[in-house]
C-alpha cells in the first residue's frame, strides 16, 4: 500500500497492541490499539480518535507512522467499536480528549511529545483536544474537518439533509455491515434514501430511515436556531483562539467542510500561529481516495519538523488550480489580486458593460414538488465534485448567464460573489447559484457553488440585493471557454427543500411554489465579482 501511494518505505518494524482499555472519567471504557515501533529511539506519539473502525484500510495512516519511528495510538470514541457510553455525534469528544491524555501519561512508552492526526470526524477530536491544549501537544495535522457543527449542517440557513441523512444512516450499521456489504450499501444509499428526502414531514420520514437510532439528526434538522443549546457542545470556535501549536491543514475544493478549514486557517495565521495550508481536486471522499498519498507524504515530512527535533520549516500554502491541473504555491490565501465584474444582460449573456435599457426581467418558478436537484458540488456523499450540468441547464426553473468565449486565460482565485436584483413572490425562498465552466464543445463544468435561503420578514414589493459568498476556488478558465453562472431555487436533497410555508424546518406537510425574478437594468443591476488574478479577456 506504501508503494502504491508513493510513500517513502518503512524504516522500523512495528507491533501492535490490540483492545487496551482506557477509563474515562465518568466510568466509561473506551478501546484503544497501540502500534508500536520497534526501535529505542522513537519519534514521540501520534494519537487518533475515531468513531469509525480502527481495522483496515482505517489503519492505513497508523501503520504508515509506525513504520517510521512514531508510536500511534488509535481510540475508538464512545459508543462505537467496543467503546462503551452512549455516542452522539461530536458532544463529547473534548472530555475525552483530555482523558486519553491522561492515559497515554501513565504508559511507560510515552515520552511527552504529542501529534494528533486525522480527517473528517478525526479532525473533529483534533480541535475538541485544542479547547484546551496539553502541554505535551507539539502539532496536530487536520484534514476536511469542521470546527462548528451548525455551520456544517445550517450554513446558508437550510438543514444539509442530503450530506447528512447519508452519515447517520451509515453511522448507525457501520457495525452491522462491513466489507462487501458496506461498500454495496454505500453505492446504492442514494437510491434507497430518494423517497425519505421527498417524504413529508422530513423529520419524522428521517427517523423511521434511520430505525429511530439517530435521535440526534431530527434534533438537528428540528432545530435552525444558532443560539439553541443543543448547538452548545458541536461548536467549537474557541479552539480557534487557544492553538498553540503548528497546525497542518489539509482540504478539498469539492470538500463540503471547506470553508471551515478556510477560516481555521486565516484564524491561525492571523494569530501568528505556525499553520500551513492544502487544498487539492478532492471531494471529501475523495481526499481518502485520490489524495491519501499526498496527503501522508505531506503529514510526514510535517512530523519530521514539528514533532521530532529538526528546525521547522516555514509555513506554506499550497493549492491545486482547476482547470489548469497544476499545483501552485502561494504566500498565503487567498493571494493578493484584483477583481473581474460581469454583469447579467437581459439575453443571458455576462458582459462588462452594465445593461443600459429599463424594466429588463427574468423569472423563473421553484416548485417545491419538483425540487431543482442537486448535481455533484461540495458533497459528503460518492456522487459529488465536477459534472457536466446539462440536465440542470435544461431545466425551465434554472437559468443561466454567460460570458463570451474569452481570448486569454482567466485565473479565480478566491471567494466569488454574485449580487442579484430580486423580487420574489413568496416569503420563503432560496436563491442556489453556481459558477461553471464551459469548454469550446459547450461542456459546462461547475467549478463553485453558493446558497442562500432568504430573510421571509423582508417585503415582497420591493427589490432587495440577494448577496451570495460562493465557495472559495482556484480555478483556470483557459482562453477559448466561457464562464457561466446559473441559478435556481434550491439544490435538493443537498438542501432541504423550503416547503414554501414557513414551517419549522422538517415538520411541514405543505407546499407552495415561489415565482423568482432576477433584474438587469440600469436602475437595477445583479452582477458577478470575480477574485482574480489575471484580467478577463472575451
Amino acid at each position: 500500500m506504501a508503494r502504491l501511494l508513493a510513500l517513502p518505505g518503512a524504516q522500523y518494524d512495528y507491533r501492535v497492541e490490540r483492545n487496551l482499555p482506557t477509563p474515562m472519567r465518568d466510568s466509561a471504557i473506551l478501546v484503544t490499539d497501540h502500534y508500536a515501533p520497534v526501535t529505542d529511539r522513537p519519534k514521540g506519539t501520534v494519537l487518533v480518535r475515531t468513531p469509525y473502525e480502527r481495522g483496515f484500510p482505517g489503519d492505513i495512516e497508523a501503520r504508515v507512522y509506525a513504520g517510521r519511528g512514531y508510536h500511534v495510538v488509535v481510540q475508538s470514541c464512545r459508543g462505537t467499536f467496543g467503546s462503551t457510553g452512549d455516542f452522539y455525534p461530536m458532544a463529547n469528544e473534548a472530555d475525552d480528549a483530555q482523558d486519553a491524555i491522561a492515559w497515554l501519561r501513565t504508559q511507560p512508552w510515552f515520552d511527552g511529545r504529542l501529534a494528533t492526526s486525522g480527517g473528517s470526524y478525526v479532525g473533529w477530536t483534533q480541535w475538541a483536544l485544542l479547547m484546551d491544549p496539553p502541554p505535551e501537544l507539539r502539532t496536530c495535522m487536520i484534514a476536511v474537518a469542521p470546527h462548528n457543527m451548525y455551520e456544517a449542517v445550517h450554513g446558508g440557513g437550510a438543514f444539509h439533509v442530503g450530506d447528512f441523512l447519508h452519515w447517520a444512516a451509515m453511522l448507525i450499521n457501520q457495525e452491522r455491515f462491513t466489507g462487501l456489504r458496506a461498500l454495496a450499501r454505500a453505492l446504492t444509499m442514494k437510491r434507497r434514501l430518494a423517497p425519505v428526502f421527498n417524504a413529508l414531514p422530513l423529520a419524522d420520514a428521517a427517523d423511521t430511515a434511520t430505525e429511530h437510532r439517530a435521535p440526534w439528526l431530527t434534533e438537528w434538522l428540528t432545530t435552525p436556531d444558532s443560539n439553541d443549546p443543543v448547538w452548545d457542545q458541536l461548536r467549537l470556535d474557541d479552539a480557534l483562539q487557544r492553538a498553540n501549536v503548528p497546525v497542518r491543514l489539509t482540504a478539498g475544493w469539492q470538500d463540503l467542510f471547506l470553508n471551515q478549514t478556510l477560516h481555521q486557517y486565516q484564524s491561525l495565521r492571523t494569530r501568528g500561529v505556525d499553520v500551513s495550508l492544502t487544498v487539492g481536486p478532492w471531494t471529501h471522499n475523495e481526499l481518502a481516495l485520490k489524495g491519501m498519498g499526498h496527503l501522508l507524504r505531506g503529514n510526514l515530512e510535517w512530523l519530521e519538523t514539528r514533532l521530532a527535533d529538526e528546525a521547522p520549516a516555514e509555513p506554506a500554502v499550497e493549492v491545486y488550480v482547476t482547470g489548469q491541473d497544476a499545483w501552485r504555491h502561494l504566500a498565503e490565501w487567498p493571494p493578493a489580486g484584483g477583481q473581474t465584474v460581469r454583469y447579467l444582460q437581459p439575453d443571458g449573456k455576462l458582459l462588462a458593460d452594465e445593461p443600459s435599457g429599463g424594466g429588463a426581467l427574468s423569472t423563473y418558478v421553484y416548485d417545491p414538488a419538483n425540487p431543482t436537484p442537486t448535481l455533484g458540488g461540495p458533497l459528503l456523499t460518492l456522487d459529488g465534485g465536477s459534472k457536466d450540468n446539462a440536465k440542470l441547464e435544461s431545466r425551465s426553473d434554472v437559468l443561466t448567464f454567460t460570458t463570451d468565449p474569452l481570448t486569454a486565460p482567466l485565473e479565480i482565485m478566491g471567494t466569488p460573489i454574485v449580487e442579484l436584483a430580486h423580487t420574489r413572490s413568496n416569503p420563503h425562498a432560496d436563491v442556489f447559484v453556481r459558477l461553471c465552466d464551459v469548454d469550446s464543445r459547450g461542456v459546462s463544468r461547475n467549478f463553485t457553488e453558493g446558497f442562500l435561503r432568504l430573510d421571509p420578514t423582508l417585503p415582497l414589493d420591493q427589490v432587495q440585493t440577494v448577496r451570495v459568498r460562493l465557495d472559495s476556488c482556484a480555478h483556470q478558465v483557459k482562453a477559448g471557454h466561457r464562464v457561466r453562472l446559473l441559478i435556481a431555487g434550491g439544490s435538493h436533497p443537498r438542501y432541504a427543500r423550503n416547503e414554501g410555508a414557513g414551517e419549522l424546518p422538517g415538520t411541514g406537510s405543505e407546499l407552495r411554489p415561489c415565482t423568482h425574478t432576477i433584474h438587469h437594468d440600469a436602475g437595477s443591476v445583479s452582477l458577478v465579482i470575480l477574485p482574480t488574478l489575471s484580467a478577463c479577456h472575451e
